[in-house]
């Protein structure tokens, strides 16, 4: 590198440093973008992912029959935990009920932890290597919530015509919950159909926001409490970590739950 291109990086970084608080605070509420894609929310939740594959994989190959270790009984734990949801809201059969619980249960739990990190950390890394803008909190992108949610409900179409087949969800469409015959239910199929068109879309719709929201809250707490002096964020930052991991761990539970609620009701007939 030059000496030019050595003051003009300078430059740069200098230019890309928060000035005060609220630039702080927008830096920080700021994706890596490309193109209209933010590349951070993508690298991250891929990473995460490939972890969560490798951390399974792991566990099952050291599986035995004997005594258990420790691995093997902590992935036990979180097998049997989505199994009894399963059995407990799901009255049907399927063999892509159980793993589809799992991905969404540790893969949304790892996107949601990202926020334990401490709120510089990343950034300041990414600094070094060229990249002046970092939000390692995926679930806090609404894009990437709503890609999840919109994939649940093409799950759900998917669910609704293998179980009824494409006649019977579309008569449903127009009929349920009333008879499929009478000169009412006539009338008002297309008032029902809008209704159900209303319900199905609110679906996708809620599971989005929620969890966006409480992560974008929660991320949002943690960039204030970094502007706070050294003594008080340790003061403030710690009760708050310790209580950001009970919304960590539910919304990736209630985002499961929900999903294995949703594709009940679709293989379920009126």
């Amino acid at each position: 590198m030059t000496t030019e291109q050595a003051v003009e990086t300078a430059v740069h970084v200098a230019n890309a440093a928060p000035a005060n608080a609220t630039e702080y605070i927008k830096h920080h509420l700021t994706h890596l973008n490309n193109g209209g894609m933010n590349l951070d929310t993508f690298w991250i939740s891929l990473v995460l992912g490939f972890i969560f594959l490798a951390f399974f994989t792991m566990a099952a190959r050291r599986a035995t029959s004997g005594v258990p270790g420790k691995l093997q009984n902590f992935v036990e734990m979180i097998l049997e935990m989505v199994q009894d949801i399963i059995k407990s809201a799901f009255h049907s059969k399927s063999d892509l009920i159980a793993p589809l619980a799992l991905t969404i249960f540790v893969w949304v739990w790892l996107l949601n932890a990202m926020d334990f990190l401490p709120v510089d950390l990343l950034p300041m890394l990414a600094s070094h290597l060229g990249i002046h803008h970092l939000r390692v909190v995926p679930t806090a992108d609404v894009n990437h919530t709503f890609a999840m949610s919109l994939s649940v409900l093409l799950l759900i179409i998917g669910f609704s015509v293998k179980a009824k087949g494409l006649g019977g969800w579309g008569k449903e469409l127009f009929t349920a919950p009333f008879h499929s015959s009478g000169i009412w239910v006539i009338i008002l199929a297309p008032v029902n159909f809008v209704f159900q068109m209303i319900e199905l879309v609110a679906k996708p719709i809620s599971l989005a926001l929620r969890l966006f929201g409480n992560m974008y809250a929660g991320e949002l707490i943690f960039i204030l409490i970094a502007l706070l002096p050294w003594e008080v964020q340790w003061l403030l930052g710690g009760p708050w970590a310790i209580f950001h991991i009970l919304i960590v761990t539910l919304q990736a539970f209630v985002f499961m739950v929900l999903t294995i609620v949703y594709l009940s009701l679709a293989v379920e007939k009126h």
